[in-house]
């Protein structure tokens, strides 16, 4: 077992899956080579047998390994240091600071820094500064007598922008997807994007379907005890951000979802969303990292069974040889959506 924490099993699949969210909770060391590594390290994977799992990179130094190159494992510290310091001072400013400027103060560039900063927070600083204010603004309402005054206490402009943010976050009700939507009411709209019409679809606690080429017939089907109400001005903020966070890669930890799995499906999901915009992984990566690398085929059932495209980005998920695999919505939609992310 590595030192302290995870079991070598678990290491070694999240070595497998690259999972940078192990970064920093273990380095990998190769016997062979005599070097030890980040677990996201993009090197060829050694042998198992030549693999001993460390606490840190003193353990693994202690050893008589020297670092990678390629990863810098030991650069893990610095990089959470940094973003503790750029969270300490959005926090003091109390609204987002220039990107540029958080990265200079860490001594990065801002794309690294930006990298750097959702690899550990799983959101950019501009929306984690989002996060914060709406946060704040949910302790200003509890103590504030008006609304207006506890908006303004809480960073925000003025009411219009605290509705914008806020839309589908506060007053969230129970799930949609028990009993086919009973005694829900699920707001719907179909909008155009560069990817086609997409149809947007939310509960009081978050987007429940996002989908593309569907209609309110194809949701009807799927929640048919459910109240649908078409569009309307309170929801259109939602929409809004659903939207940018598709036309705009990287924009969507934000927004609030109500979706519901399997323990297996939901696991696979959250390790989708860690896959950064720009970035793929196999059907087997994915399966490594929530701990069943034997279940391959699972995984990509699991993938498939996601409801809304895009904010849980199944699209990223292709086959070991680099072949696209399979897309609910069709294979020129899924590599739209990865040329985007790329810059393409």
């Amino acid at each position: 077992m590595t030192p302290g924490v995870i079991p070598d099993d678990e290491a070694w699949s999240a070595v497998l899956a690259r999972n940078r969210a192990f970064d920093g909770r273990f380095v990998t060391g190769v016997l062979s080579t005599g070097i030890y590594c980040r677990p996201s390290c993009a090197a060829r994977h050694p042998r198992r047998e030549n693999v001993r799992f460390f606490a840190d990179g003193a353990a693994a130094r202690s050893a008589g390994l020297r670092p990678c190159r390629r990863c810098s494992p030991d650069d893990v510290a610095r990089d959470e240091r940094a973003v503790l310091a750029a969270i300490a001072a959005i926090r003091d400013a109390g609204q987002s600071l220039a990107l540029a400027d958080l990265a200079a103060g860490a001594g990065y560039s801002p794309t690294h820094f930006q990298r750097v900063f959702a690899r550990h927070t799983g959101l950019s600083p501009a929306a984690y500064a989002r996060a914060l204010r709406a946060e704040r603004a949910v302790e200003a309402l509890t103590e504030e007598h008006r609304v207006t005054d506890a908006i303004y206490e809480a960073g925000f402009s003025g009411p219009s922008r605290f509705y914008a943010a806020s839309e589908g976050r506060l007053g969230m009700a129970p799930s949609a997807w028990r009993d086919g939507g009973r005694g829900v009411t699920i707001r719907w709209a179909v909008v155009q994007t560069t990817f086609g019409p997409m149809l947007v679809a939310a509960t009081d606690k978050g987007v429940c379907r996002l989908s593309f080429d569907e209609d309110a017939e194809a949701l009807r089907q799927r929640f048919p005890k459910a109240e649908l109400v078409e569009g309307g001005a309170d929801f259109a903020a939602l929409v809004g951000q659903v939207v940018a966070a598709v036309e705009a890669p990287g924009s969507a930890a934000h927004i609030p979802l109500d979706v519901r799995g399997t323990a297996f499906q939901e696991a696979v999901w959250r390790e989708l969303q860690r896959i950064p915009p720009g970035e793929t992984r196999s059907y087997a990566e994915i399966a490594a990292a929530v701990g069943k690398p034997g279940a391959v085929r699972a995984a990509g059932s699991a993938n498939g069974a996601n409801n809304v495209a895009v904010l849980i980005p199944c699209h990223r998920v292709i086959r070991s040889d680099g072949s696209l695999g399979g897309y609910a919505y069709g294979l020129p939609i899924k590599q739209a959506l990865l040329e985007r992310e790329k810059g393409g």
